[in-house]
């Protein structure tokens, strides 16, 4: 995976297209950074999985890929336009398009339109049900960036975003969301509070100083207990999906393997050293990868 990732970024660097202005749209879209997608892309194929029984279509596939790819770079766009005049006074944010300007704010204005007019047209492959969903994760990306402003939780803001593909997959292929659909949701919410928790802690010093809120501020020194605590809700959810759908040993194999993960990034935390911190955060993609091989193994057996 990260040499294709390579080999597309080199493919794109001599057509000159990784130079100037298209650089650094890239980077704005965080397409350098493609661990986002994966974190929005795992919750969307568990549901969609299951609500496939295991076989869901080529449409469905495309769709819902692209989706997360054209969201992730939205969300990512709109945010770094609503923190563009404290990103530069964040160490690990000061280096962004728009912050060191690289970029205007109609540059990416336009591109966000761009992006969201893409999602716009693949979400209308899908039935009416999946559509109506859709303008409720347009909502919470464009809700998302400013909460920080307002609430010390603007990580359960990103969750409801990250798992709103959940019902959207459900809609799309039984144009009916079951309560199934809920549990997955909320697991999904309550492990992203966790490692976006997690990456919060890595600009905690900066965040105080420039007045911008998070969990990592609002829990304090009890951050490692508050996250182990919402990362084994995050278990006991998964575990009572596959009660509830009768899962087998692939998918409760694959919940250990995530258990394991999630105690290796309390170990990493221990100390909250921002690198730590990062190879924390990074770990999730492991997590979200596991149980979607558990579902895919299971249903295919």
């Amino acid at each position: 995976m990260l040499n294709l990732r390579y080999k597309f970024k080199e493919v794109l660097t001599q057509a000159g297209l990784l130079e100037g202005k298209p650089a650094a749209l890239w980077r704005l879209a965080r397409f350098d950074k493609p661990i986002g997608t994966f974190l929005v892309l795992w919750p969307a194929m568990w549901a969609l999985w299951i609500a496939s029984d295991g076989l869901p279509s080529a449409l469905h596939l495309f769709v819902f890929v692209s989706g997360a790819i054209a969201m992730r770079a939205a969300g990512c766009v709109i945010n770094d336009i609503a923190d563009r005049n404290i990103d530069g006074h964040v160490e690990r944010t000061k280096a962004r398009p728009l912050a060191a300007g690289e970029l205007s704010l109609k540059d990416a204005i336009i591109f966000f339109v761009v992006l969201c007019f893409s999602a716009l047209l693949l979400v209308l492959c899908l039935n009416t049900s999946a559509i109506v969903w859709s303008f409720g994760a347009l909502a919470l990306a464009c809700i998302y960036p400013f909460m920080k402003r307002y609430t010390f939780l603007p990580q359960v803001f990103l969750g409801a975003a990250f798992a709103w593909s959940i019902p959207m997959a459900f809609a799309a292929v039984i144009e009916k969301v079951p309560a199934l659909a809920w549990i997955i949701f909320t697991a999904t919410l309550l492990w992203t509070v966790a490692y976006d928790t997690i990456y919060a802690m890595m600009d905690r010093e900066d965040d105080l100083k420039i007045g911008v809120k998070s969990t990592a501020i609002l829990f304090g020194n009890a951050d490692r207990s508050i996250i182990a605590s919402l990362q084994v809700l995050f278990v006991l959810a998964m575990c009572l999906l596959g009660e509830q759908l009768n899962l087998g040993s692939f998918y409760f194999l694959s919940i250990v393997v995530a258990s394991v993960l999630l105690v290796y990034q309390q170990h990493l935390i221990r100390l909250r050293y921002k690198d730590d911190c990062l190879r924390a955060f990074l770990n999730n993609n492991w997590v979200g990868f596991a149980i979607f091989v558990g579902i895919a193994l299971d249903y295919a057996t």
